[in-house]
């Protein structure tokens, strides 16, 4: 998801990527010291010495807050630090962290032994770092195993939060705000999850709370929606997140899924096109998941994603295939608004936004196989922001 979602803002990963936990932070508002290095932190469960799942049966804040509380006091130091997340996503600080290691995602390995998927070092000097991990994981799940909450949870028959994973550790990243790269002053994004949230704080885009987005199937859409006109009235760029349909896919349910792109088409982009349809000022949107994430086998996918753009006063929709953005069906959508007239970006590339750059091509059907005929074909890196931004 974070590759996916840099690249897709138009950033080189090759360059500026520091890992997902160095992101979330700037969504947390934790400032990462000089000298530390910053993972996400998952609470899992744990079966039978498998993962059973990534996210312990999607563990409330509020219980999820008592056992990084309880760790932190049992393990933590001045040098070594949990942080409180949403639900099971959290944040480890560790100082003198060396970032070479391999760490496996948990959401891609469900079902596999625990044993076969610790961090390990890329090289020597990062051993230290990896055995460190090793260790604060296998004391995590003899701590947790015994906690009240966890307890509680396994008589309710709920999964038990017992063991910690941490994974994609990294620095604090060093990225141009969008204004500096794109022809826009201000913008917002609206997510309620971390990782996305310290793409946009990065980015230099405000960060809008929404009551009740929860990253779930049950998310205020409406509120969503909303919240996303409000800021278009008011900005230049709107970075909108979605995140349900991922998780009913890393859940393997296919009826859930369905019911959440549902809920985005219905309640959170109609209600987008019916407002903007009676202003008099252009908007473009686009809508296109991250990445794939298929239920069949409950994980992400790297192959090729179908997006649109819809341009308010040139009446087309075109819809292609992006290749090289790693979310289910409609996890996200971005919407920008621009007067029609040419005028420079920062970079002085020409911003070309009359009808005939958005033209329409022939595909009505918004999904992996129809978009293939479409017009642009396909689109890597940072093709697809120049393009939406009208970019030559």
């Amino acid at each position: 998801s974070e590759i996916a979602n840099l690249s897709l803002l138009g950033y080189d990963v090759s360059k500026q990527f520091e890992g997902r936990g160095s992101l979330e932070a700037a969504s947390m508002g934790i400032n990462i010291p000089e000298g530390f290095m910053a993972a996400r932190c998952n609470l899992i469960c744990v079966q039978d010495g498998k993962i059973k799942n990534h996210s312990a049966g999607h563990i409330s804040t509020a219980e999820a807050g008592e056992l990084i509380a309880f760790l932190n006091k049992e393990l933590g130091s001045g040098e070594l630090v949990f942080h409180t997340g949403v639900s099971y996503r959290h944040l480890l600080l560790l100082k003198g962290g060396n970032k070479e290691l391999n760490c496996t995602p948990p959401h891609d390995v469900p079902g596999m032994a625990c044993s076969g998927l610790l961090p390990q070092a890329q090289n020597p000097q990062a051993e230290p770092t990896a055995l460190l991990l090793r260790q604060l994981i296998e004391r995590s799940q003899e701590l947790l195993a015994v906690h009240p909450v966890n307890l509680a949870r396994q008589a309710k028959g709920l999964d038990m939060a017992n063991s910690i994973w941490p994974w994609s550790p990294g620095y604090r990243p060093a990225m141009l705000p969008l204004s500096e790269k794109y022809p826009i002053h201000s913008g917002s994004v609206i997510s309620a999850v971390d990782l996305i949230k310290g793409i946009g704080v990065y980015a230099g885009l405000e960060p809008i709370e929404v009551p009740g987005a929860t990253g779930l199937y049950d998310t205020n859409y409406e509120g969503k929606a909303q919240a996303a006109i409000d800021e278009l009235k008011k900005k230049d760029f709107v970075f909108l997140h979605v995140e349900a349909s991922d998780e009913a896919s890393h859940e393997g349910d296919v009826d859930l899924k369905i019911r959440t792109i549902e809920y985005l088409d219905q309640r959170l982009i109609r209600p987008i096109l019916e407002e903007i349809s009676g202003w008099d000022e252009a908007v473009t949107i686009a809508v296109l998941p991250d990445h794939p994430t298929y239920c069949r086998i409950k994980t992400h996918a790297a192959e090729a994603v179908p997006f649109l753009i819809y341009r308010s006063d040139a009446g087309s929709v075109q819809a292609w295939a992006a290749k090289g953005q790693e979310k289910s069906f409609g996890d996200n959508k971005s919407c920008a608004k621009s007067d029609k007239k040419a005028v420079q970006s920062p970079g002085s590339a020409t911003v070309d936004q009359s009808d005939s750059f958005f033209v329409p091509d022939a595909v009505q059907v918004f999904d992996e196989f129809s978009v293939r005929a479409g017009y642009y074909g396909t689109l890597q890196g940072e093709e697809f922001i120049r393009r939406f931004f009208g970019l030559k």
